[in-house]
């Protein structure tokens, strides 16, 4: 292998110092045609079962991007290979209960893996895999769980820095942030039965520490290392291609038409969506959403007034 196909990000660097375990996290392959030359492909090592649970399927419906009325709603959505859904835990129901991690499964539907617990019971479960849990490991969730990686408790029960995923907003509902791969938000301090957490995005926000979360960061890291390639890729995930505004008619979109290439650099031209919402500097969130009095900070750094 040479040093230009160690790291798909920095090919043209110097990557004597990557460990061979780093190597195998991202599959590369050698250029024979062009798509091959930039196609990446997840490594797939800590997958340990290949056949999911049957018992906790259900099938997924394709909607085409449209709504109940036939209308498309979303663009760039149809086709893709057939999924199915992987019913997976996010309340951690069996409270005081503990669990066995027997296998580390693949999830075609998000970007994390899955762990596949096992109760004493004889009950099964899919929950979201935290980096460096294994196989035979010993999970449990409640109150009474200690902190340890994997086990799901109340901010209340948690340490103060700890690294933690899988949040809920709302005290029973199920966690709600921080569930793609890599993710991780860190506990900051507690106040007046409110928590104090850290978002991926650099939001500071308040949670009632009654609202549980797994303690770790989610798997898979090397997920934003993977590049599709090529466009058969993308259609395989049910992405379909979308034109440019700046390619269209007048008619068709705000940014259509113009003699020649025109970009929005001119100082004359604002990116915006078809329906003219532009597309940046424009806040789409509601000001008075009643969310916003548990923002601390936004995620650009701005910090909130406090209610």
């Amino acid at each position: 292998m040479e040093k230009s196909d160690c790291d798909p990000e920095a090919r043209r660097q110097d990557c004597s110092d990557v460990s061979l375990e780093d190597l195998m996290a991202v599959k590369l392959y050698r250029p024979l045609t062009p798509s091959r030359r930039y196609i990446t492909v997840a490594g797939f090592d800590e997958i340990t079962k290949k056949r999911p649970e049957k018992a906790l399927l259900t099938p997924r419906k394709k909607t085409g991007g449209r709504n109940c009325y036939g209308r498309v709603t979303a663009r760039g959505i149809g086709g893709g290979h057939k999924q199915r859904l992987r019913l997976v835990d996010f309340k951690r129901r069996k409270v005081g209960v503990r669990a066995e991690v027997v296998a580390i499964e693949y999830d075609p539907i998000r970007s994390a893996r899955l762990a596949l617990l096992k109760y004493a019971d004889g009950q099964k479960a899919y929950i979201v895999a935290p980096n460096g849990l294994k196989v035979g490991a010993q999970v449990m969730s409640g109150s009474g769980a200690p902190a340890e990686l994997g086990n799901s408790l109340p901010l209340a029960g948690i340490p103060v820095g700890a690294a933690i995923h899988n949040i809920e907003l709302t005290p029973g509902r199920g966690g709600q942030l921080v569930r793609a791969a890599g993710g991780a938000a860190t506990l900051m301090s507690r106040d007046n039965g409110y928590a104090v957490i850290r978002l991926p995005s650099g939001e500071i926000r308040r949670v009632n520490e009654k609202c549980s979360a797994t303690i770790g960061q989610v798997g898979n890291l090397d997920h934003e290392n993977v590049v599709l390639g090529k466009a058969g890729r993308s259609r395989h995930r049910g992405i379909r291609p979308i034109t440019r505004g700046v390619a269209r008619n007048p008619v068709d979109h705000p940014n259509g038409g113009g003699a020649g290439k025109s970009k929005s650099g001119g100082g004359w031209q604002h990116l915006a969506s078809p329906w003219g919402v532009l597309a940046k500097g424009f806040r789409t969130r509601h000001r008075r959403r009643q969310s916003n009095r548990f923002i601390v900070v936004r995620r650009d750094g701005r910090a909130m007034k406090l209610k």
